[in-house]
């Protein structure tokens, strides 16, 4: 078993006792920041080599039966975005109170890291970065607590991000595909989007403003969170795409921001690109497209119809036609919805899901036997609200919007069951905390997930009703495993918590073995 941990060491462990046989620790490059903390999802095994991305940009090979490094490349040669507005808007609103009186502790910069786990296919390890869209954020005075708001501030600061492809043997970049097209990331300015949603858009004043910011693409955002899904027969890799940048404030990069919040279709040997389906165009509310795709066949119009799913930030499950990208159908919401696509006031908009809800990372679990899709989702209600600064000293008056959870309002986790061929819901299974990991589902009916509060749990299938639990001492917000050795099948999890919402943290792997009938 192969663990990648904080910071991007690895162990690798006894799959059947844990016992360790060796650890790489890993030296990350001082002079770069982390622009998303320590978190890594973690790695790849083939070729006899064990393949990482970290948190400073750069992927690594290690020989499985050592650890030792085989090779190591800057995937982005040391361009690590463009800071140097963000930092200034950082000293401006720190220390200060705005309008609400609030007083400003900022953290948070653009960069490039790498947090998702690679994906190995024919003779090539693929990899995309993240954080290119991440901006600023507002700490909570409690260290201890979750993350206290995201800000919206119009400027040039950020990077475009990209999905490569590099050979396994040497590290040679064989592809790259940009997330933000230098000719075309303007898209076709449209108010609607492609399943019906009306957008609060000014389209007039944004083709009046684009003359104003023709390089926004250079800002432009679009991380790739999470590792994507290869349709090997056809040679199609599928990935979602972050927000553009800057977050939440559209005023500087006018149009649609192709190809952000979007899953997103490559030729899986080339990178050319398929096809795109935006959810959200000109994204202004945090709506990445972060929860891994998961491919499957549904019965479509009386037709078996190859298909990719991705569980949206919106709050729906989004089917496609995998070849061709058309959507399907999108699924009945897995989590409460309340003004969605609302822009932001004085007195703030309290809107659900928002950046922190729907489904987040957490990977989905399908059961093609049952015709289901077991989805971990979230509801959290946050206020999106306008802000200024009054003009003092040497610094102008500033504007800006924030993002903020509301923590003494109701929050919890829906893990939802949902139809493969209809977008019905089936079940919901709602626990205390809001469900951050992943859902594992098996042949034999049950559903595993865990809880912030440290509940590693299993759910019957077909009912949605607890069959299982263990409770744990530390937050389990990860996706857990299931694997066989010598006829016996186990369970494993990470038991880490997640600083993030709040939960405890912990340094654990955890193993349970089922027992023998």
């Amino acid at each position: 078993m192969y663990v990648s941990l904080p910071f991007n060491h690895v162990v690798a462990l006894q799959a059947d006792t844990g016992k360790l046989i060796w650890r790489y620790n890993h030296e990350r490059l001082k002079n770069r920041a982390m622009c998303c903390g320590p978190a890594n999802r973690g790695v790849a095994v083939s070729d006899g080599k064990v393949f990482m991305g970290t948190v400073d940009s750069r992927l690594l090979a290690l020989d499985t039966k050592t650890g030792q490094k085989l090779w190591d490349v800057d995937v982005t040669l040391g361009e690590q975005g463009i800071q140097e507005d963000a930092a200034s808007l950082g000293s401006q609103l720190s220390g200060q109170t705005d309008k609400q009186g609030g007083k400003l502790e900022v953290s948070g910069a653009s960069g490039a890291g790498i947090n998702m786990a690679p994906m190995v296919f024919d003779g090539k390890v693929m990899v995309g970065i993240t954080g290119v869209g991440y901006g600023l954020h507002l700490d909570s005075p409690d260290p201890d607590a979750p993350l206290g708001a995201v800000v919206g501030i119009a400027g040039n600061y950020g990077r475009r991000g990209f999905m490569a492809a590099f050979d396994v043997d040497t590290g040679n970049l064989a592809w790259k595909f940009d997330t933000v097209p230098e000719k075309g990331w303007e898209g076709s300015f449209t108010k609607v989007t492609q399943d019906g949603v009306v957008l609060p858009r000014n389209i007039e004043q944004e083709k009046a403003a684009a003359a104003k910011y023709p390089d926004a693409w250079q800002y432009g955002g679009g991380s790739a969170w999470s590792t994507p899904a290869i349709d090997r027969e056809n040679g199609i890799l599928y990935f979602g795409t972050g927000n553009p940048s800057p977050q939440m404030e559209g005023s500087s990069r006018p149009g649609d921001n192709l190809y952000t919040a979007s899953l997103v279709a490559l030729d899986v040997r080339t990178g050319a690109l398929k096809w795109h389906y935006q959810q959200v165009p000109h994204d202004q509310w945090g709506y990445d497209v972060a929860s891994p795709p998961v491919l499957f066949t549904t019965r479509h119009k009386g037709q078996q119809t190859p298909a990719v799913g991705q569980a949206g930030k919106t709050g729906w499950f989004y089917v496609h036609n995998r070849i061709t990208g058309e959507l399907l159908f999108k699924s009945e919401a897995f989590v409460p919805q309340n003004n969605m696509f609302t822009l932001p006031t004085e007195a703030g908009n309290v809107i659900y899901p928002g950046v922190i809800g729907g489904s987040n990372w957490s990977p989905v679990s399908v059961d093609e036997k049952r015709r289901m899709v077991f989805i971990a989702g979230i509801h959290w209600p946050v206020k999106y609200q306008l802000h200024e600064l009054k003009a003092k000293g040497n610094k102008p008056a500033l504007k800006y919007s924030s993002m903020s959870p509301i923590e003494d309002g109701e929050k919890y986790g829906l893990l939802s069951a949902i139809h493969l061929d209809t977008g019905k819901l089936i079940w919901q299974h709602k626990v205390n905390a809001p469900l951050i990991g992943g859902v594992l589902s098996t042949a034999t009916g049950l559903v595993l997930s865990g809880e912030g509060s440290g509940e590693f749990f299993a759910l019957d299938a077909q009912t949605g009703q607890r069959v299982w639990q263990q409770d744990n001492s530390a937050g389990v917000n990860a996706p857990p495993i299931s694997y066989e050795i010598k006829g016996k099948q186990y369970f494993a999890v990470a038991v880490g918590g997640n600083k993030l919402f709040g939960f405890k943290q912990g340094q654990t792997i955890k193993a349970w073995a089922l027992k023998s009938q």
